[in-house]
C-alpha cells in the first residue's frame, strides 16, 4: 500500500457566523466538497451548546451575535480538545493560544478548503503545505517566534 493515503482527520465542522450569506456558501460549498457541517450558529450561546465530541473543527468568526464572543467560544472548545480556525476580518493575535490559525475575510470558497485541509495536515503531524495567502498558522508563527 505504497500509495494509500490516510483518512482526512477532519470531516465534521461546526460553522459559526452571524452573516447569513456568508454562513449559507460555507455550509453549502464545504457540504460539496465532502465535509459534514454538524451545525451552523450565529451566536455564542448556541455555538457552545453546539460543541461535541463529533466536532473535528470549529470554523469561528469571533465578531458573532449575542452576549458571548468568538473567543468565548474558541475557549470553550479548547476544554473539550476541538481545534479551532478564527475566520474574520482582523486575526486575533492576543488569542492565539485558542485556536489553530486564521483565515482573514474576505476569503474564496477555495481558500477556506485549502485552510481546512493544511489544518488536517497540522493535527496528523505533517507539514501543512502550501498555504492560502489570507491563512495565518499560528503554530508556524509561534515556531518562527522561537527561532528568533
Amino acid at each position: 500500500m505504497i500509495f494509500s493515503r490516510r483518512k482526512p482527520l477532519i470531516r465534521r465542522l461546526l460553522i459559526v457566523e452571524d452573516e447569513p450569506l456568508v454562513a449559507f456558501d460555507n455550509e453549502h460549498f464545504l457540504t460539496a466538497a465532502g465535509y459534514e457541517v454538524l451545525a451552523t450558529v450565529d451566536n455564542a450561546e448556541d455555538a457552545i451548546a453546539a460543541l461535541s465530541g463529533e466536532t473535528d473543527l470549529v470554523v469561528l468568526d469571533l465578531n458573532i451575535a449575542g452576549e458571548g464572543s468568538g473567543i468565548d467560544v474558541a475557549k470553550a472548545a479548547r476544554d473539550k480538545g476541538i481545534p479551532v480556525v478564527f475566520v474574520t476580518g482582523a486575526c486575533p493575535h492576543h488569542a492565539k493560544g485558542y485556536a489553530l490559525g486564521c483565515l482573514a475575510k474576505p476569503y474564496r470558497d477555495k481558500d477556506l478548503i485549502a485552510t481546512i485541509k493544511a489544518l488536517d495536515r497540522v493535527i496528523a503531524g505533517e507539514e501543512p503545505g502550501k498555504l492560502p495567502d489570507a491563512l495565518t498558522l499560528f503554530a508556524a508563527e509561534e515556531a518562527n517566534e522561537a527561532s528568533d
